[in-house]
C-alpha cells in the first residue's frame, strides 16, 4: 500500500507503478466511487462508446416494445371509435 498526499484542490498523484499496471496515461479518466468505508478508483475503458457497446445485449429491444405498444393503442382506440 502507498500513501499519497492531497493537494489543496484534492487532487492526489496516483503512482508511477499502478497508473503503468492499469494503463492510465496522462489524459486518462479513472472512475471514483464510495465503496462505503473506502474509495475505489477504477481505470475507465479508452473508449467508452466501444466498452459500452452491448452492455444491453439480451434485453428488450424498446423500440419493437413501443411499436408493439402503439400498435395495441391503436387497436384499442378502433374498437372504441367502431361502438
Amino acid at each position: 500500500m502507498t500513501i499519497v498526499k492531497t493537494s489543496s484542490k484534492g487532487q492526489l498523484v496516483i503512482p508511477h507503478e499502478i497508473r503503468e499496471k492499469y494503463g492510465i496515461k496522462p489524459g486518462s479518466f479513472v472512475y471514483v466511487s464510495d465503496g462505503g468505508k473506502e474509495i475505489i478508483l477504477t481505470p475507465a475503458p479508452s473508449n467508452l462508446i466501444s466498452a459500452a457497446c452491448g452492455f444491453l445485449k439480451g434485453g428488450k429491444n424498446l423500440s419493437k416494445e413501443l411499436i408493439k405498444e402503439r400498435k395495441k393503442e391503436a387497436n384499442n382506440e378502433k374498437k372504441k371509435n367502431s361502438r
